[in-house]
């Protein structure tokens, strides 16, 4: 259940962090600030590459109006939309949520917002081990303390685990509202999803599949997918995924 198959090309992503970051903003100002983040690496990674808004617009399929906005944080992109354009421009999708690069970028230009973007970089959690990818421990308790939550539609994605970097799995809880339907999705990695609440029709190869709570399944992305939750409540899923999408 990859945020990849979670995701719809129209809806927007945002995030929400329950650290002290984020705390006391509304989901509107979370998704601003998510929505400048990505734009900063969409510009970034097109004027490394050589191209105009037109050639990106050309390549990718989105139109030049949506480009420029997006590219100035004025608006938002959803999951699925941002892994084709991250293909597009030869970049993997967790670089788009680089949030550090961006303070650093603002830093070297000294300007007047620098001490605003800085404020949402979240803080490195205790006990997260980063020096070496052997040596990576995290631990995450119950509170969800320094979490991360991303939302994207009618889908919620509440991460389990810690970001760093050198990192295969995405483990996540999500929670997937009534009524919503992802397309077909074929991609590279791995897909575990194990329903703790509510009902979920999983279609593989064209074979649907329904899982009630404490069913799972396993498959192969590469292998025709999607979703769709076609009751009238909320299905709530572990979910690991590889590779990492955020």
């Amino acid at each position: 259940m990859a945020g990849r198959g979670l995701s719809k090309r129209s809806t927007a992503a945002q995030k929400s962090t329950p650290d002290t970051a984020s705390a006391g903003m509304t989901n509107d100002e979370r998704a601003t600030e998510l929505s400048e983040v990505v734009g900063h690496h969409v510009r970034t990674f097109r004027k490394e590459l050589g191209l105009s808004l037109r050639g990106l617009s050309e390549r990718s399929g989105l139109s030049i109006g949506f480009l420029s906005q997006l590219e100035r944080g004025l608006t938002s992109i959803g999951l699925t939309t941002l892994r084709d354009l991250a293909s597009t421009l030869g970049r993997d999708i967790t670089e788009f949520f680089d949030e550090a690069a961006l303070e650093s970028a603002a830093a070297e230009r000294g300007s007047a917002d620098a001490d605003v973007i800085s404020t949402a970089v979240r803080p490195r959690s205790p006990g997260v081990k980063t020096d070496s990818a052997d040596r990576y421990f995290t631990l995450t308790r119950a509170t969800g303390e320094h979490t991360s939550q991303y939302i994207s539609g009618e889908r919620t994605y509440r991460m389990l685990s810690k970001r760093a970097g050198g990192l295969v799995l995405e483990p996540m809880i999500v929670s997937i509202a009534p009524g919503s339907h992802s397309d077909v999705e074929v991609h590279a990695g791995e897909e575990f999803a194990y329903v703790l609440q509510g009902q979920l029709c999983y279609t593989v190869e064209d074979v649907e599949h329904r899982l009630l709570p404490g069913d799972s399944l396993h498959l192969k992305s590469s292998i025709p997918h999607s979703l769709y939750n076609d009751t009238d409540e909320v299905t709530v899923v572990v979910s690991v995924v590889t590779p990492r999408l955020f």
